[in-house]
């Protein structure tokens, strides 16, 4: 019967790479890269072949492979897994490369810092410093083919195939019988006893001396050069000479050299040793101390090493956020990492954390997210951002922190292309009318209109023709001076998404009566809008066949291209808007003063100077000269416009009659009615100024004069005004005059107005209001006694 034995190589669980070794150290180990069979993470395997007659060799091998196994320390190699067979033996452990080959690729790239080797012979005295003084064992082997780096730049001691005891329990050093190593030796060891060693670390403490010559100044030639620091720093040189002193007994402890090379203005004294050991302490570490520490992180990264900050800082800051309650302070340094990392790196270790923090109700969290989301929106895929952020995200916008509702308006710009058509088409339209319209900030207002028309170009065919015409035309009336800029802005920066029947009818009647705004960059912005918009009317007019060229986006689908050049028509039209928010917010909280102080038209001739109107509230768009009464009319009517972004918005066209039959002249100071409050007729007209001007500004002892109702103003003949007008057969509907017009034959709505000389007196108690009379305030009226 034949027994077939299974070979133990073919069923270890790592198998090594066809690559060559990656260098052959002094020592009878070979060096090879491998990975993990089941997972394929990378490991190093170090492998060496038994060769007869080399049977002390093999027992040295053996028993660095039991010493691997049983040493645990964060400064010692890693051992992962081992196989010992008759022909080989292979020690798998983390993945490193040798020190000599480190470092040769950091100098030819120009990327090796002093603070990098700083902190790596920091990490291997410390490793000697546990070997002698925790474990009593000599390592009898450091020197730079035994120190290996791995991913995150961290040095390990190996090499521990000479390793033996302190303490002589398994008798003295074993022989290396490799000339390379034996130059390491100290000279209190050349005649082979070793009886002039007074401590039991000193030995290992010169072979450290030899190891910073090396890291500095490259292999060590002979053992007369280390008299020559070389390219040693000042600040390690006397501590360098202790250690490769003659006399054996000066040699300090590892313990004690770090400490003097941690000393004030030492060699390891610096920002990058501070980091590591705090990131090797931080469980323990105070809440405080980790606030404090990942608030200064962010300082100091861009001058740490790449690797460093990818394998090292990361996983801390993921753990810090995961169960150490940091918050959003660690979210500047984990972006700051996230930029070393490729596509599929920060898929997986970043994007679930962002995912999660955008769930959080800390505002400082959300507002840093919504700061910093340009760094981290492009490794977004569109269902995430759709399902697991933009929910989060549109809750900003009923937020009552202004900073917060501003900072949410921003990162729309940035989501918009990866919206789906219900998040982007009906429910940001919604939250874009309602701050357009309602929010108390002027700032807020104003960069709401800019990016509508940034993004203007991601909205569907529908959306487009429903919303930008309106919602730029009411930017155009918006008291803060910006909006106003900003809605003729986005005029221009969407002008290839209308058609030409839109743009004559629609816009430009609205960017002409801009021309007259009381705000000089207003009006020359809307100069050159009108400009712009009369050019392609004019070439179409000359050249009908453009048409289809000119209107080919009107109906076409999202465009991200016309996007992308949308983006670009301005940046954010109030500049330095989130700290001119904050100071609103501290000065005003529940008010804009930009917006108190509207520059008041020019008072015509023959009119007294207007009162001081109050600063008008964010949502109205009445005129500044209208009273109290007839902004409270125009309240309920222009309520339906809010609503811009559900509801039929009717046509402009018939908005554009009303302004156009009620504009007045600029020159003399006449207001134009707002939508909602026109009339129909010559005399319709005339009542509506006689009322507006007559309470508002001219005193009550004033009469009326035919001079005071210029013709350019009323239209009307100036025997409508010096002759009595009799009033017309009207209906009293609550405060309203629903009155037959007999010159036009159409019902007109309104206060009915009548010359000051044919009212009737009125007792002195009755209130403007009620009809007549001299205005008394409430303490001087006299109250009419009640019957009994």
């Amino acid at each position: 019967m034949w027994f077939f034995a299974r070979d133990p190589v073919r069923d270890f669980p790592f198998e090594l790479s066809p690559e060559p070794p990656e260098g052959s150290p002094p020592g009878p180990w070979a060096l090879h890269r491998g990975r993990k069979k089941a997972t394929g993470s990378p490991v190093s395997i170090f492998v060496y072949d038994v060769k007869p007659g080399a049977e002390e060799q093999t027992q040295v091998a053996k028993a660095a492979f039991k010493r691997l196994k049983t040493l645990r320390h964060p400064n010692i190699l890693a051992y992962i897994d081992g196989l010992e067979t008759e022909k080989c033996l292979h020690v798998v452990t983390e993945a490193v490369t040798p020190l000599a080959a480190y470092l040769k690729a950091r100098t030819e790239t120009g990327d090796l810092r002093e603070m990098e080797l700083s902190w790596g012979l920091h990490q291997i005295v410390k490793a000697l410093s546990f070997l002698v003084n925790d474990c009593s064992l000599i390592h009898n082997n450091v020197c730079m083919a035994a120190v290996f780096v791995d991913r995150a730049g961290e040095w390990k001691l190996g090499g521990l195939d000479y390793m033996y005891s302190a303490q002589g329990n398994g008798g003295g050093p074993p022989r290396k019988g490799v000339p390379e190593l034996e130059q390491y030796d100290p000279p209190e060891l050349a005649d082979g006893s070793g009886k002039a060693v007074r401590e039991k670390w000193s030995a290992d403490m010169w072979r450290l001396g030899c190891l910073i010559w090396e890291v500095f100044n490259g292999p060590l030639p002979r053992a007369a050069a280390l008299r020559n620091p070389g390219k040693i720093p000042k600040s390690l040189v006397p501590h360098y000479c202790e250690l490769v002193g003659a006399n054996p007994k000066v040699r300090p402890n590892p313990a004690r050299f770090l400490q003097n090379c941690r000393a004030p203005g030492g060699f390891m004294n610096n920002r990058f040793v501070e980091t590591n050991l705090f990131l090797e302490e931080i469980q323990i570490k105070e809440p405080a101390e980790k606030q404090k520490f990942f608030q200064e992180l962010s300082k100091s990264l861009d001058s740490f090493p790449e690797d460093f900050c990818r394998h090292k800082v990361l996983p801390q800051l993921l753990t810090a956020f995961e169960f150490g309650n940091a918050g959003a302070v660690v979210l500047t340094p984990l972006f700051k990492v996230g930029k070393f990392l490729s596509a599929e790196e920060y898929q997986q270790k970043i994007v679930p954390v962002v995912v999660k923090m955008f769930s959080s109700t800390d505002r400082a969290m959300r507002i840093r997210l919504l700061q910093q989301m340009e760094q981290f929106i492009q490794y977004l895929d569109e269902p995430t951002v759709n399902t697991q952020i933009f929910p989060h995200v549109v809750h900003g916008f009923l937020d009552t922190n202004p900073a917060i509702r501003e900072q949410t308006v921003k990162s729309m710009l940035l989501l918009a292309p990866k919206l789906n058509e219900a998040n982007l088409n009906v429910e940001l339209m919604k939250h874009f009318a309602r701050l357009q319209a309602k929010d108390e900030q002027g700032p807020i207002r104003c960069n709401t209109t800019v990016c509508l028309g940034k993004i203007g170009s991601y909205l569907s065919a529908s959306t487009r023709h429903r919303v930008l015409t309106s919602a730029f035309s009411r930017a155009t009336k918006d008291p803060f001076a910006p909006s106003r800029v900003a809605g003729v802005l986005g005029f221009a920066a969407t002008h290839n998404l209308y058609s030409m029947t839109d743009c004559a009818h629609k816009i430009l009647p609205v960017l002409c009566g801009l021309t007259v705004d009381p705000e000089k960059s207003v009006r020359d912005q809307a100069f050159k809008a009108i400009r712009s918009f009369l050019s392609k009317l004019e070439s179409v007019s000359e050249d009908p066949t453009q048409l289809a060229e000119v209107e080919k986006d009107v109906h076409a689908a999202s465009s991200p291209g016309v996007g992308g050049a949308a983006a670009s028509w301005a940046g954010w039209a109030v500049t330095g808007v989130s700290s001119l928010t904050s100071k609103l917010i501290r000065a005003h909280p529940t008010a804009a003063p930009a917006e108190t102080n509207v520059p008041q038209r020019p008072v015509p001739e023959g009119l007294p100077a207007p009162t001081p109107a109050p600063a008008p509230a964010p949502a109205t768009t009445s005129g500044h000269w209208e009273t109290q009464e007839e902004a409270k009319d125009t309240e309920e009517d222009s309520s339906a416009a809010d609503r811009w972004d559900d509801e039929d918005w009717g046509s402009l066209e018939q908005e554009a009659e009303s302004v156009l039959a009620q504009q007045d002249d600029w020159s003399t100071g006449g207001q134009s009615s707002q939508p909602g409050q026109s009339q129909t007729g010559a005399v319709g007209k005339l009542r509506a100024h006689g009322s507006r001007l007559g309470r508002s500004q001219a005193p009550q002892s004033h009469p009326l004069r035919a001079h005071d109702w210029p013709a350019s103003i009323t239209g009307v003949d100036q025997s409508l005004v010096t002759k009595a007008t009799p009033l017309l057969p009207c209906q009293r509907v609550g405060r309203l005059l629903l009155s037959q017009d007999p010159t036009h034959g159409v019902m007109t709505t309104g206060r009915a107005w009548r010359p000051r000389a044919d009212r009737p007196r009125r007792s002195p108690g009755r209130s403007v209001r009620s009809g007549g009379g001299r205005w008394r305030p409430n303490a001087q009226r006299k109250r009419r006694p009640r019957a009994p």
